[in-house]
């Protein structure tokens, strides 16, 4: 597993194609082998113009194509043919070589030296040149091609490479628009007075119809223009499916790929993508490809408004990192209202539960904490609960500054504060285990009460504190602390993730092991096996009432892990969200209700209330 093997093309092509080995098979990596020759292909001389051009023009291009291998160089025309200022000599033979991998790699570089080296005075007669090129490798039918070419960041160098030349399009009469079925570019002078300005695409993306891309400047954001200007866009119906190739991230791009070239001084953009698949119950994310870190970005747009066909978006446009947009949604996992229902009334029900427990222990705490182990084994219920009831409102709450589109950094504080209190959850689950191995392992070792209070507090709340500070410290100056679509942990890029499921994990697996160790006490006392104290037989009480506490507090969350083997399996996920959105609910009955001491102490509570209330009546 993990051998490399690299095999040379058939000696029409150079070139080679590299292989992996997974599960004892052998699985192509990429395939570089080619039948056209950038180095050959694009030879460039930059002459002076006749007497009368007052500055350098491209004059003269020679453009050679290498068959290789021994057959010579074959050269358009006879020997080194002049080509016109549009380099549309090379295209008949660009258009007729197969869009295989490593022709689609020749290709990209072609058009990054051209649009390097001959992007001055871009006429139209040139951009025409450039997008049949670009709409060669762009065809619905060969997109799965792209995910073996060599250079991974392909794609993004192609959408540099047309944007960079697409700017310096000359507009004729104020307007432009040349179209491919692939690519196509629009554009319009504009001025401060122009009362907003539109670029409305329809494109073929596939056999089965059409796609449309619509891109608005508002009248606010042209009176900005101190001067005249223009304003170019290009649409890519298929550009999407080759970016998210190499992509970690799973959600999919769901629309048109939109670029805009703009005067520095307009700033925000409106855009209205249609779906290429129209999910209505997937969340749609509207994002800006970053141009330097070559990936989408949600930071740069927000959703407007979003329905089963359309998604609008309004975007920040920067020359430097933002220039392309599009729509995001979420991959196919099960979606569906039960899921919601479940979640909704599970949270609800769960912090009524969480507040009533906190309510009943503060009740009934100096008859229930007598003795030093009771005192512990509350303390450590109080802690879980609270850090619940708080973990359950900022999830919550989580979900509105998503949801409303607010600032960054309140979803990076909501996302810290989450981090922390589900850890603090887990952490303080560990301490009750840690306290029940205690007083079935160490009968004779006696605790004090402030040296419990000490390390517990360092376990159930230090733990976790250091761990989300070290995340979000490590994580964030990359821009790695946030996923895509949620203020949550970042997965796909920098697995801060795992600053949550290592921990969570690792303390289901300890209290699993609490929990076996209960059940062979419990079985060995109730078989008769051997003399028990007095203190020893309260103790296995107490542990009986943990047994029940601990599978649904943290065991529970182990059956998250079918969820990841099996994401698809929409049962799977009802399970888990019933046993996890219930949670408060279950510290209420498990922890609080059913506890003998407690109902007691509650009893007496109730009886105390009604003497005084008869006798003051």
């Amino acid at each position: 597993n993990g051998a490399i093997c690299i095999q040379p093309c058939s000696p029409s092509f150079h070139g080679e194609t590299s292989f992996i080995c997974e599960d004892r098979k052998w699985h192509m990596l990429s395939d570089a082998c080619a039948s056209l020759d950038v180095q050959s292909l694009f030879q460039v001389r930059m002459l002076l113009a006749f007497s009368s051009c007052s500055f350098l023009h491209v004059c003269s291009i020679t453009m050679i194509f290498s068959s290789g291998h021994g057959n010579g160089a074959k050269h358009f025309g006879a020997g080194n043919q002049s080509c016109q200022a549009d380099f549309s000599c090379i295209i008949p033979d660009i258009l007729s070589s197969p869009a295989i991998p490593g022709n689609i790699a020749d290709i990209v570089e072609l058009l990054k030296k051209i649009s390097l080296l001959l992007s001055e005075n871009v006429t139209r007669g040139k951009m025409q040149s450039y997008s049949r090129i670009a709409n060669h490798i762009l065809n619905s039918s060969i997109i799965s091609n792209w995910a073996f070419v060599k250079d991974r960041n392909a794609g993004s160098i192609l959408l540099d490479s047309v944007n960079l030349f697409a700017g310096k399009l000359l507009l004729r009469n104020g307007s432009e628009s040349i179209q491919e079925p692939f690519i196509a570019t629009k554009g319009y002078s504009i001025h401060r007075n122009t009362s907003g300005k539109s670029f409305d695409f329809s494109m073929e993306f596939n056999s089965t119809g059409n796609i449309t891309g619509h891109v608005v400047i508002p009248e606010e954001e042209l009176l900005r223009l101190p001067r005249a200007s223009k304003a170019i866009s290009v649409a890519f119906p298929t550009l999407g499916a080759i970016l998210e190739t190499n992509q970690l991230d799973p959600a999919f791009v769901n629309g048109m790929v939109l670029s805009v070239s703009l005067p520095e001084e307009l700033q925000n953009i409106l855009l209205t993508f249609e779906k290429l698949r129209k999910l209505e119950q997937a969340g749609a994310q509207c994002v800006g490809w970053h141009s330097a870190e070559r990936r989408w970005d949600p930071r740069a747009c927000e959703l407007r408004a979003h329905n089963v066909s359309a998604v609008v978006c309004v975007c920040a446009h920067r020359r430097r990192t933002y220039r392309s947009f599009s729509i995001l949604m979420a991959p196919a996992a099960p979606r569906s209202s039960a899921l919601d229902y479940i979640t909704r009334v599970g949270l609800g029900l769960s912090i009524f539960s969480l507040v009533l427990c906190l309510v009943i222990e503060a009740v009934v705490w100096h008859h229930v904490t007598k003795t030093e182990i009771t005192y512990m084994r509350h303390f450590c219920l109080v802690n879980i609960a609270a850090s619940l009831l708080v973990a359950d409102v900022l999830f919550i709450l989580a979900a509105i500054v998503h949801n409303t589109a607010l600032n960054y950094q309140l979803c990076v504080a909501a996302t810290f504060f989450l981090h922390f209190f589900y850890l603090a959850l887990f952490f303080w689950m560990f301490a009750l285990g840690l306290l029940i191995l205690y007083g079935l392992l160490f009968i004779f070792f006696k605790i004090t009460r402030s040296v419990f209070l000490a390390a517990a507090f360092s376990i159930g709340y230090g733990c976790p504190l250091v761990i989300s500070i070290l995340t979000v410290a490590i994580t964030e100056p990359k821009n790695g602390y946030l996923r895509s679509g949620a203020c949550w942990l970042n997965w796909y890029e920098t697995k801060a993730l795992l600053a949550f499921v290592v921990p969570a994990l690792s303390i289901i697996v300890m209290n699993l092991i609490v929990v076996l160790v209960v059940v062979v006490k419990t079985w060995r006392s109730s078989v008769g096996e051997g003399c028990k104290s007095q203190d020893l037989s309260s103790m296995i009480r107490v542990s009986k009432n943990v047994a029940l506490l601990t599978p649904l507090l943290g065991l529970t969350w182990g059956f998250g892990l079918a969820t990841i083997i099996n994401s698809r399996s929409l049962a799977f996920h009802i399970v888990f969200a019933l046993l996890n959105a219930f949670q408060g609910f279950f510290i209420l009955l498990f922890g609080t209700l059913l506890d003998r001491k407690t109902r007691e102490a509650l009893r007496m509570n109730c009886f105390s209330s009604r003497r005084k209330w008869g006798l003051e009546k």
